[in-house]
């Protein structure tokens, strides 16, 4: 079993199992399984993969909404040695063959329907050579586990798990159009979010919400390797629904519960009688978009918080770098992301690449254990990234303070988020530029009050041709994530560039954002 210095998520779930059995690690659409309960799920489905073919270092591939099965799937793979590979449940075909087919993965978990899309059917098998298995969660895995000829040997596997071992495979939208792979380890992902859940002040007995996704870090890492780490119960949700998450949060008792600003934007619209009956929530951590004092206010009178914590993070950093700590006053929270957590070091530094003065503005880099190695498999995206003093250039722009509390305030990369996911215009632009008709196109980010950011795409008709703003519009929804898809379209005769060609993207911020303000004057 691994020591607790470097421990491993197979090391964590029996010392927790060991600790807390009778505890209730997560609850799931009426399902209550405690943790000793869910290291025998694990163990067995641990012992089908491995009777599956499943080797150490193998990837494997989970597509579906947050549920009990993604957890002990997500938990499985890395007690057998298996390599998580999760896909977006918002990826169209194309992007999940692209994820799939450049992480190899052997075998597929999914469902078979979610949001009236069929997952297994979105999959062509001849762009997936090393696809040689789907699974589905349809009535759960008790089909799959029966392939466990002897789960002792899962026990075996599980010891010979090192926490320099890759735990997972996430990729990150990129500027060159096409997700890149990032890995993490055992032992780093557990490091961090030992510190995010003692930080945050999680114990055990807490109950937490889960709506943040299990393919995202702020789901995998920050829900399930932190509730792990303190003994809490787990509650998955696959799609967040304000009065259906504000019953079970009175009926439960639901006491942490992370997420996006505009999680608790839609919390506070509900009836005051729904807002009292809320009062059990104690903590939260959101980030991915400003946070204002106002509505740091309004959780703490209204829903009950008593910590609210700001955080900031990256794929390449495992998803944390920077948090704010308890006992921070609300305008520390409200304007900075927090200080860096132990055994990071966070700068800002110029073109130059020299370290920027406190309070004036420069490209964000991070340095220590939680940094990525590289790219997976793309050395020329990572020395993009990576300098030689072991800097990972992050593409954000930000200031920090006297205290080191960084506020980040543009990106270097264009990247707008929506609805706490990242969208990067090189990626829709390439898309689009497929669509008939378009010459060319530049995509920005403009503000939403709901969203806090979303697309405005500027296309160009090709010679003799005429494109009309919906068909733009409803080619994207066909094609990629809705997060993804520009909310704005507006044809024009040409993009404004520079002496060089290069679209002048600046200015059509400011003309998207004119279009944003005239809209909202005349509403």
């Amino acid at each position: 079993m691994s020591g607790p210095e470097t421990p491993t998520i197979p090391g964590l779930l029996r010392a927790t199992a060991g600790a807390h059995p009778s505890t209730e690690a997560v609850v799931d659409a009426g399902r209550r399984i405690t943790y000793a309960d869910l290291l025998e799920r694990v163990r067995r489905a641990a012992a089908a993969l491995m009777a599956s073919g499943v080797e150490p270092g193998d990837t494997v591939a989970v597509w579906a909404p947050n549920s009990a099965e993604w957890i002990v799937t997500q938990l499985a793979i890395a007690y057998c040695g298996g390599v998580l590979v999760p896909l977006n449940t918002r990826f169209q075909g194309p992007e999940a063959e692209y994820v799939l087919r450049r992480s190899r993965a052997g075998m597929l978990f999914t469902v078979s329907e979610f949001l009236g899309r069929r997952f297994p059917e979105l999959i062509r098998r001849e762009e997936t050579p090393d696809l040689h298995e789907v699974v589905t969660f349809d009535g759960g895995l008790d089909a799959f586990e029966r392939r466990a000829d002897d789960p002792e040997r899962a026990e075996a596997r599980a010891d010979s798990v090192d926490p320099d071992d890759a735990l997972d495979l996430m990729f990150t939208s990129g500027t060159t159009g096409h997700p890149k792979g990032v890995m993490s380890r055992h032992g780093d992902s557990i490091r961090s979010f030992r510190y995010y859940a003692e930080n945050l002040g999680i114990v055990h007995g807490d109950r937490y919400l889960l709506v943040n996704p299990l393919f995202h870090t702020f789901g995998s890492k920050a829900g399930v390797v932190a509730g792990l780490t303190a003994g809490a119960t787990l509650y998955p949700v696959p799609v967040f629904d304000p009065p259906a998450a504000a019953e079970l949060i009175a009926t439960e008792g639901i006491t942490v519960f992370p997420g996006p600003p505009t999680i608790y934007h839609s919390l506070l619209q509900l009836p005051e009688e729904a807002r009292r009956s809320l009062r059990t929530l104690r903590l939260a951590v959101t980030g991915a978009a400003a946070v204002p004092v106002e509505l740091l206010r309004r959780m703490d009178e209204e829903l009950g918080f008593d910590v609210v914590l700001t955080a900031y993070g990256l794929t390449e950093t495992i998803g944390l770098v920077t948090m704010c700590r308890v006992g921070d006053p609300p305008e520390v929270v409200s304007s900075t992301s927090g200080r860096a957590i132990p055994g990071l070091e966070v700068a800002t530094v110029g073109p130059d690449g020299r370290p920027t003065p406190v309070g004036e503005p420069g490209e964000v880099v991070v340095r220590g254990y939680a940094v990525m190695d590289g790219y997976f498999e793309d050395p020329g995206a990572t020395a993009e990234a990576m300098d030689t003093d072991g800097w990972l250039h992050t593409g954000d722009v930000g200031v920090l303070d006297e205290h080191g509390g960084l506020r980040i305030t543009d990106r270097i990369k264009d990247m707008f988020i929506v609805g706490g996911f990242n969208a990067y215009p090189a990626e829709i632009e390439a898309a689009l530029m497929e669509a008939p008709g378009v010459a060319q196109v530049a995509v920005v980010g403009v503000p939403d009050e709901r969203l806090g950011e979303v697309g405005m795409a500027y296309v160009v008709a090709r010679a003799g041709e005429s494109i009309e703003a919906p068909d733009v519009i409803e080619f994207a929804r066909e094609r990629m994530a809705n997060y993804k898809v520009p909310r704005l379209v507006e044809v024009v005769e040409a993009l404004p560039v520079n002496a060089g060609g290069k679209v002048m993207k600046h200015v059509l911020r400011e003309r998207a954002r004119a279009v944003v303000e005239e809209r909202r004057a005349n509403s």
